[in-house]
């Protein structure tokens, strides 16, 4: 397999690893892409998992605005509560 990227920053990644490892970039490569490819399919199965979960009725959504102002309310007293009085 030939390694050509158009990415200079990428390009000296590469080559940095490759001095580094003594290895060759077609193995880094293959095995960034190996690794790229696995945390994609865990990625999407969690994802599918969660959509699931929702669909079914398991878990409810929360509305992201009250959320929000929950988090807000709870960090306001704890500064409250840690603060020099």
């Amino acid at each position: 397999m030939d390694v050509h990227l158009t990415n200079p920053d990428l390009q000296a990644k590469l080559d940095r690893w490759v001095t580094e490892t003594g290895r060759g970039p077609d193995e880094l490569v293959e095995d960034a892409m190996a690794g790229y490819f696995d945390e994609l399919a865990r990625t999407r199965q969690m994802l599918d998992s969660r959509y699931d979960d929702l669909k079914s009725g398991r878990v409810k959504p929360i509305d992201g605005e009250e959320f929000f102002e929950n988090l807000r309310r709870r960090e306001d007293e704890l500064l409250k509560k840690h603060s020099p009085q």
